[in-house]
């Protein structure tokens, strides 16, 4: 019999199946944030604050299309966890080929509506005259080449799903090595700026995408993709699309809102706007515990839902959420610990270091109550629940937020401070209504 490289999580000891999961796709998720990082200290210390604020404030625009693919890679792996779960390969070979199918499908309609959106988005968030140019090289350069993203976000999801998170770490690692290279080669040796570092990221991306599809191409394992069986299978990307679509939608309406909020960061100048990038680009990595323990939640649940163990999916969704906090707090202490020297990663311009370590210390304690929201939501979603996840992180993430953001910035005092403390209002609303709405529905259920 071949060696499988899946893992059932239906059977065994529940903290330590989430954990092996969790852990080494938190590792893969550091290593491919590490991409746009790498990108931030490469301009910030080699090219200037005007590009640091550039490659900054790019990310809210990159993450719309990010996230809403995103979404629908998760609805995708809730199905092929699903069926994996159930020992179902005739349908787990169906769903793989219809979320491949859709990838390429995706691939060429963002490529060309991000490039042709670029100009639009930066005008909409008021970007400075100063940063208006090199944020939008950045971008045509990274829309252009985002296919390589998807297809390895795609391809990883799908081994995900049938409990492989190992190799996408393995190629993640390699690739993020390359880019690191590929930054100081294009910036140092070529002098390209910030286009070296954007065609260091996306030719790295394209190059972890094909290891992945070349993995899932020559595997023998239930998970094999074969690209003459590829097409569309209608019923399934319609079960795909009532998981994923509410997250991709929430996701989207997410990142559209935060651009209001790199808008309001946008009025304190170049400045505070290089010290807001580099807050989100280490709040993103403790970011990361709580996505790595959202996905393991989501296909352990969906696993267990799909092999008809209720009380196990139950039990699972609370414990990664127990572990998920016990991470975040022990990452928070030292963040808050060592801010201005984390700071120091990015820049040496002590304006913006000032400002960094502002947001990251007025802000980094509140992402406890982001854990509940996001690992939570993943349970929820394993169990085929994502409008009651969408809808709570809409109301906290895009209402409560910028509800708070009007009447603070017009009625009480327009600070960077008060801005940037957004963030935890949102967080802290949708942990409420998230707990609640879990207590009320789910938590007593044995049949789902």
């Amino acid at each position: 019999m071949a060696k499988t490289t899946t893992k059932n999580m239906t059977e065994g000891n529940i903290p330590r199946l989430i954990l092996e999961f969790a852990l080494p796709l938190m590792l893969g998720n550091i290593f491919q944030m590490m991409y746009n990082t790498v990108d931030s200290i490469v301009v910030g210390n080699f090219v200037g604050k005007e590009a640091l604020a550039a490659v900054g404030s790019t990310t809210m625009i990159t993450n719309m299309a990010i996230f809403f693919f995103n979404g629908f890679s998760i609805g995708a792996g809730v199905i092929i966890g699903r069926y994996f779960g159930a020992g179902n390969h005739r349908k787990l070979h169906e769903a793989i080929e219809t979320t491949m199918t859709m990838t390429f499908i995706f691939s060429i309609a963002f490529t060309f509506i991000g490039i042709w959106a670029v100009p639009f988005m930066l005008r909409f968030m008021a970007t400075p005259d100063d940063v208006f140019e090199p944020a939008t090289t950045y971008l045509n350069i990274y829309f252009g080449g985002i296919s390589g993203l998807l297809v390895y976000n795609m391809g990883s999801g799908i081994l995900r799903a049938v409990g492989d998170t190992t190799r996408p770490l393995y190629f993640l690692i390699l690739t993020s090595i390359l880019n690191i290279f590929g930054d100081l080669l294009f910036v140092l040796v070529f002098h390209m700026g910030i286009a070296g570092v954007a065609w260091a990221t996306i030719i790295s991306q394209f190059i972890s995408a094909i290891l992945t599809l070349l993995l899932l191409l020559r595997t023998e394992d239930v998970y094999k993709l074969t690209l003459h069986d590829l097409r569309i299978n209608g019923p399934l990307l319609s079960d795909i699309f009532a998981v994923g679509l509410p997250a991709g939608i929430q996701s989207v309406i997410t990142a559209f809102s935060n651009v209001f909020v790199q808008s309001y960061i946008n009025f304190f100048g170049s400045t505070v706007m290089a010290g807001w990038a580099c807050y989100n680009k280490i709040d993103a990595f403790i970011m990361l515990p709580m996505q790595s323990m959202a996905m393991a939640a989501t296909t352990f649940v969906s696993q267990n839902i799909g092999a008809k163990k209720y009380k196990r999916a139950n039990d699972g969704g609370m414990i990664a959420v127990g572990l998920c906090l016990l991470i975040v707090f022990v990452i928070a202490v030292l963040i808050f610990t060592f801010a201005p020297w984390t700071m120091r990663l990015f820049t040496q311009d002590e304006g913006v270091i000032e400002s960094g370590v502002r947001f990251l210390r007025l802000n980094v304690f509140f992402l406890l109550c982001n854990t509940v929201n996001h690992v939570l939501a993943g349970s929820l979603r394993g169990r085929g629940d994502s409008t009651g996840p969408m809808v709570i992180m809409l109301l906290g993430f895009v209402a409560v937020r910028q509800t708070y953001l009007f009447i603070m910035t017009r009625f009480v005092a327009n600070t960077a401070s008060i801005v940037g403390f957004g963030y935890p209002v949102g967080w802290t609303a949708t942990c409420i209504m998230e707990l609640l709405y879990f207590e009320l529905k789910w938590r007593h259920r044995s049949d789902a």
